[in-house]
């Protein structure tokens, strides 16, 4: 008689055994391609940036003293000692009394403080410059290692690299960094009845659908998927699939035979291989019959076979672990980026299992949206491309009544 779940652990108790596998060594690469990566070292600034005070716009150098009170109605007066073009830095300093006509970007002179910009000003001839405006020091000016003083830490190993901190990292130089790797992931779908996207399927066939989908949202996440062959229900063929790649890449994921039906294979199939079974059923709807193994030092994870279930155990749980392969420290942590909205009706929910709900949102003016669920079977496709969002049920409820303020997971 084949074995049934082990005990369905917790989600929070799976996330544990997730966080028990390595993060992946780090590599070298250029600023060219270090977008979205995860940084490995400490970035520390070797120079100050800016090096000196420059103008945050065009208009004169002054010291800010020295238009203190000017107005429209009252202005001051200033005589021109000097152009400051963009790129030198000033050799003389500015002599008191006196200001310089600068551009953005131009060094300030020594003795300037702040910068009026040069619609507050009129140029009268002979060297003199009105005034109408009162500055305060640094007004108007990107201040000497405002942005990075030399040793300063500017970022922090596990930052996830933006377009933002890609910029500081050029403005410091810094042309080549390690990085957390980009995740491998072997990509297998498996089912008797599977026949590729491009098939007519015969009677009792259907077209893959895991591969496609489970791919596409890997590939958003910034992991690198390699989809394999349709495997058959054979634990030969499946055993011999999970050993390729577990040889080759960094994350296994198998959907399909996950569950106790006399033909679901995966777990013989990994046992054969020695690997360590960390957990067989969570306690999440949908996705129970979810495996957790350690096959060769890596991880590997047997999704069901429906495609609601599937995506929502990605979702949940293999993109996690991706980030923290990546190198991200706070993997497991980060909240994922919700908003608000109010439930529409009463939703039960079986206490002991976190319950993850598809809902649909309808917009009112000057009010939260409502969050209507979109209740189904998780092998049906439309519940997923009706739902605009998920929203969360933890497993010590039974349910959340109507009205309830909720926050939805965008899909």
């Amino acid at each position: 008689m084949r074995e049934g779940f082990f005990r369905a652990v917790s989600t929070a108790e799976f996330r544990d055994l997730l966080r028990t596998f390595a993060a992946l060594p780090a590599e070298t690469v250029g600023l060219a391609t270090a977008c979205s990566r995860i940084l490995a070292e400490d970035i520390v600034a070797g120079e100050d940036l800016p090096a000196a005070s420059r103008a945050a716009m065009d208009g004169y150098a002054v010291r800010a003293a020295e238009v203190f009170g000017a107005t429209d109605s009252n202005p001051g007066y200033l005589d021109l000692a000097m152009d400051i073009p963009i790129g030198i830095i000033p050799d003389k300093p500015l002599p008191a009394g006196h200001c310089a006509r600068i551009v953005t970007g131009a060094f300030l002179p020594a003795g300037a403080d702040a910068v009026v910009m040069v619609e507050y000003t009129e140029d009268l001839g002979a060297g003199a410059i009105e005034m109408r405006r009162s500055l305060a020091p640094g007004d108007n000016v990107m201040l000497a290692a405002e942005d990075a003083a030399v040793g300063q830490k500017v970022l922090a190993a596990g930052t996830r690299l933006r377009p933002q901190e890609i910029g500081l990292l050029a403005a410091l130089g810094r042309t080549s960094l390690k990085v957390g790797k980009i995740p491998t992931v072997a990509l297998l779908s498996t089912g008797d009845e599977l026949v590729p996207a491009e098939a007519t399927p015969k009677p009792g066939q259907i077209r893959d659908v895991n591969s496609h989908t489970l791919a596409a949202m890997l590939r958003q996440a910034g992991a690198a998927p390699t989809t394999f062959p349709l495997v058959a229900d054979d634990l030969a063929g499946i055993q011999a699939a999970l050993a390729e790649a577990a040889a080759n890449y960094d994350l296994t994921l198998l959907s399909g035979g996950s569950s106790v039906g006399a033909r679901d294979f995966t777990l013989d199939a990994l046992r054969n291989l020695g690997a360590d079974i960390l957990a067989h059923g969570v306690a999440i709807s949908p996705g129970k019959p979810t495996i957790l193994a350690s096959l060769g030092g890596k991880s590997a994870i047997g999704l069901p076979g429906q495609v609601t279930s599937a995506q929502i155990v990605l979702l949940i749980f293999a993109l996690p672990l991706l980030a923290h392969l990546a190198g991200d420290p706070a993997a497991f942590e980060n909240t994922p980026r919700t908003f608000p909205a109010q439930l529409s009706r009463n939703v039960a929910s079986k206490q002991g299992r976190e319950d993850h709900v598809r809902v649909r949102l309808e917009e009112r003016p000057g009010q939260l949206p409502l969050a209507h669920p979109v209740l189904g079977k998780s092998g049906l496709l439309k519940t997923l491309l009706m739902a605009d969002g998920l929203i969360t049920i933890p497993a010590d409820l039974e349910g959340l009544p109507g009205n309830t303020p909720v926050a939805v997971r965008p899909i």
